[in-house]
């Protein structure tokens, strides 16, 4: 992890409920039409979800191959704009892919392209993938090699603690016990790589899973959301600009023998 300075060492269900919109008596006041319509809106918006929960299971169950890295490369192009052609991107906004796993790329992805998890620009790029595709694209940002980043020594101390420990008082894990020691993930459990990943875009998705959000009803989408719900502001902060820091340390140098001669 660099704290300006190397240091060794980060993933609902709605049921549809119809409503039957029965014509207003005559003496029903102006405002009861509206109303009516008003409670017809969370159906409509359940019915929404459930859909896209389907969709999702659809192309998760759809036959591919591993996925291809050098297909993937040639496929890469649209999202180098953003995330970088190496995965590597220089926007926070915008999560480095570099080195993360297939198997979660690919589940992003679905969500994406499902409407399980809502992002407009990413809605739009995943709309004309299918599944191989999107493990050809794994394939190819799992194999990039991932430029890690610097957190904020003012803010290690309490993010480390967090990562490594938790908080029991608050029912808080340490994030290690999925994400791993060095922020690797496990990509057997779709559990993403977070070392070296942008602080404001770690933020920004605590943030929201802290104030509602969720990427589905499946128990694996539930998981962050939960646990993001008991973080506070500093918390997210915190943690957020560890995992940045966080990797694995260098391999150690072969020594090389005093005096040696060719």
């Amino acid at each position: 992890m660099g704290v300006r300075r190397p240091l060794a060492l980060f993933v609902l269900t709605a049921i549809a409920a119809p409503v039957a919109l029965a014509a207003p008596p005559a003496s029903a006041p102006a405002s009861a039409p509206a109303s009516a319509a008003s409670t017809a809106a969370p159906a409509s918006s359940a019915d929404a979800a459930k859909a896209a929960e389907a969709e999702f299971t659809k192309l998760e169950a759809v036959a591919t191959k591993p996925g291809d890295a050098t297909a993937g490369q040639a496929k890469a192009a649209a999202c180098g704009a953003c995330h970088g052609m190496d995965g590597n991107s220089t926007d926070p906004q915008y999560p480095k892919l570099a080195g993360q796993s297939e198997q979660y790329i690919v589940t992003q992805l679905m969500r994406f392209k499902s409407g399980t998890r809502v992002n407009p620009i990413m809605a739009g790029m995943a709309a004309p993938l299918s599944p191989q595709d999107m493990h050809d694209l794994g394939a190819y940002f799992s194999t990039q090699k991932l430029l890690p980043g610097v957190a904020d020594e003012k803010l290690a101390s309490d993010g480390e603690k967090l990562y490594r420990d938790g908080d029991a008082s608050q029912g808080i894990p340490a994030c290690m016990a999925c994400h791993g020691p060095t922020g690797r993930g496990n990509p057997g459990w779709r559990v993403p790589q977070v070392g070296g990943q942008h602080a404001d875009y770690v933020q920004k998705q605590l943030q929201a899973w802290h104030d509602g959000t969720s990427w589905g009803s499946d128990a694996h989408a539930q998981i962050m959301p939960s646990i993001a719900q008991r973080l506070t502001a500093a918390d997210i902060t915190a943690v957020s600009s560890y995992v940045e820091g966080l990797h694995a340390a260098p391999a150690p140098q072969p020594a090389t023998r005093s005096g040696a001669t060719d």
